[in-house]
């Protein structure tokens, strides 16, 4: 109910996809015969699975124009990233990829026999590396990692801090410093405990120094 208040802002015609797709998945879906896994299949649900594939395959083909050139201009700046990704949260890569992976994810636990027949799963595989460049340009990616690889989590972020605190010579600001520099018409600003300078930032910014 709460993604349906998102619907007004989508266009008409992707509305209409997302709705085709959930239909696809719905008559997929074995309702009737949770657990069972029959040797055959009727020509009727084969054909909703050639369907399928079908349409994987044009939705991958369009996603797989638009990610390189999403990335080309991603790459050019933090900011630049975060104006393409919200333009591809609101494309088909945004709306009917993630609800379509999760979807076919689950009829393949459901019928993996019926998914197989139908071909769509190495449709998908092929945009893997098209997201992964994409994702890569993301920032933080590099803490994220580290943090992901890291075992225990707490261990890792702690070995960071430490070899961080050992190559580079630490500069304390206390708080009367910050607020001497920000009258003076810096912008200065303190998140989880260290300093960052703003300023450039603040001229390139949309949402106005209020915010910041």
């Amino acid at each position: 109910m709460d993604q349906e208040l998102y619907s007004k802002e989508r266009s008409a015609s992707l509305d209409l996809l997302l709705r085709f797709q959930r239909l696809l998945v719905s008559k997929l879906y074995p309702a009737d015969c949770v657990g069972q896994v029959p040797s055959t299949y009727s020509p009727d649900l084969l054909g909703v699975g050639s369907l399928l594939k079908k349409y994987t395959a044009l939705l991958c083909t369009h996603i797989g124009d638009i990610l390189p050139v999403a990335t080309s201009i991603a790459c050019t700046s933090h900011r630049h990233f975060a104006e393409v990704s919200h333009v591809v949260d609101g494309d088909l890569t945004g709306i009917l990829l993630p609800e379509l992976v999760v979807s076919i994810v689950l009829l393949l636990s459901k019928n993996a026999g019926l998914m197989q027949e139908a071909g769509a799963i190495p449709l998908l595989a092929g945009l893997l590396e098209h997201l992964d460049r994409f994702n890569h340009l993301a920032p933080g990616k590099e803490r994220d990692d580290n943090e992901d690889l890291a075992w225990p989590g707490i261990m890792g972020s702690f070995f960071t801090g430490q070899s961080c605190r050992n190559n580079e010579e630490v500069t304390l600001i206390r708080k009367a410093d910050l607020e001497n520099h920000n009258k003076d018409g810096g912008f200065w600003t303190v998140i989880d405990g260290k300093v960052y300078d703003i300023k450039d930032f603040q001229t390139q910014s949309l949402t106005g120094s209020s915010i910041l």
